[in-house]
């Protein structure tokens, strides 16, 4: 590749202290080799299961029934494509999407770019404060107030996983996503869906697009799903592979990658579409089709599905969503910082900051409106999140489409034209959006 491809020769990596940690052997089998990098791709589909999707999710399957699974299933096509634009992009630049940023761009564009992503993610850590608070209050009876000002001790945890190495990380996210499948595979047992109105949920309906409420949660779940912050997530940890840097070596690694993304993602769909479906076949059914606040959800559940486990199921997943969630949002963060402005803080720094960013709407809302205003909030953070995402996507697809940038592992039109096909719909969706409010 030209060196002028690039503006700037490459620096310090972002999350330097597992940059390239985990070995992938040379002289193994190909399977064992895509063992070493099984993990990324669980981290990002995280991004499918934080509890503001959670709070989408169950307002559109209350409100609409299964209309809004086509939605789910779209979302997560296009977290697939993108995912593997990260992957991309890291593999054959050696940088994360912020570093592409701040390279490619003047500072009267990059310091923007920057403060558009920390913004989506103060909206991410958002959802997982209230989110986590909420999940504390229904298994232990912690008030929201006290809850909220708990979540900030995550920080302890993170610190802990990170000092043992980035596997633990990756060990400790699959077996919350494990226990998340349990709860939920239970719970759908018991709600026991029509599956024949499931099956049709999935085919694609002219009235998504026509009805402003569900233009409205349908946002709010591509946004829950199709996360800024995953992108800046994955194109920096998939560098915590040691793979090889000669071009074949490369291309094996961009395609293990992508697979690793695109099956844990798949597998994220499952529980992404679980949650819409327990809340059409229990309360969409039953007509409670007002169900924007989770603790509601959750006091339902037992007289609806006749199951007094049913509610402790709901609050443990979701406590478990909460923590997962802190993780990957506390590395995209530090990613972005690092990548974007070259600032390095101590991770608990960092993490406490961006915290308190969060803490003080969820605890404005709470004092003001109480508990009746935090699923609000959730889904207006997921609506916020779809507005950030041109400001990720576009560059992104910029970058992997440039054979000066990517050399020989450029993107392949198909895939540049589709991943352009996702920005334009998004904006136009927002756009849409925008005017129907506005109006």
């Amino acid at each position: 590749m030209p060196r002028s491809a690039w503006r700037h020769e490459r620096d310090t990596p972002s999350l330097s202290e597992v940059f390239r940690t985990i070995a992938v052997g040379s002289g193994t089998t190909r399977f064992r080799r895509f063992l070493s990098f099984i993990g990324p791709g669980y981290l990002v589909a995280v991004g499918y299961m934080d509890p503001g999707n959670w709070a989408t999710s169950l307002a559109g399957g209350a409100a609409f029934g299964y209309t809004l699974l086509f939605v789910a299933l779209l979302s997560n096509i296009m977290a697939i494509l993108l995912q593997s634009l990260c992957a991309r992009l890291a593999v054959a630049s050696g940088r994360d999407l912020a570093q592409a940023c701040r390279d490619a761009y003047p500072r009267w564009v990059s310091i923007p770019l920057w403060i558009f992503a920390e913004l989506a993610i103060i909206a991410t850590d958002l959802a997982e404060v209230i989110g986590t608070a909420i999940g504390l209050n229904l298994l232990f009876g912690i008030p929201l107030e006290i809850g909220i000002f708990i979540t900030a001790a995550d920080v302890f945890l993170i610190l802990w996983l990170q000092n043992k190495g980035f596997r633990w990380v990756e060990a400790f996210i699959i077996a919350l996503l494990g226990a998340i499948t349990v709860c939920f595979g239970v719970l759908i047992a018991q709600a026991d869906p029509e599956w024949g109105a499931v099956i049709a949920g999935f085919a694609p309906s002219r009235e998504i697009i026509g009805n402003p409420d569900m233009l409205y949660l349908a946002l709010g779940i591509i946004g829950a799903t199709v996360m800024p912050h995953n992108l800046y997530l994955h194109s920096g940890i998939v560098q915590t592979r040691a793979y090889g840097l000669d071009l074949p070596s490369k291309r094996e690694a961009l395609r293990l990658a992508t697979w690793d993304s695109t099956i844990a993602l798949m597998f994220a769909l499952l529980i992404n579409c679980a949650i819409l479906i327990l809340a059409a076949a229990a309360f969409y059914t039953a007509g409670e089709n007002n169900m924007t606040e989770i603790d509601k959800a959750h006091l339902l559940l037992e007289p609806l599905l006749g199951s007094s486990i049913a509610p402790v199921l709901f609050g443990i997943a979701l406590l478990c969503s909460g923590l997962n969630s802190t993780v990957t949002a506390t590395m995209a963060g530090q990613i972005v910082m690092e990548g974007f402005v070259r600032l390095r803080l101590q991770p608990w720094l960092r993490r406490l900051i961006t915290r308190g960013f969060a803490i003080l709407p969820a605890t404005v809302v709470i004092l003001i409106y109480g508990t009746e205003g935090t699923g609000q909030l959730l889904i207006l953070s997921q609506v916020v999140l779809s507005f950030q995402l041109p400001f990720a996507i576009v560059p992104l697809v910029m970058f992997t489409a440039s054979s000066a940038k990517m050399g020989p592992m450029v993107s392949p039109r198909w895939l540049t034209g589709l991943c352009a096909l996702i920005a334009v719909t998004i904006i136009v969706l927002n756009v849409n959006l925008l005017a129907t409010v506005l109006g």
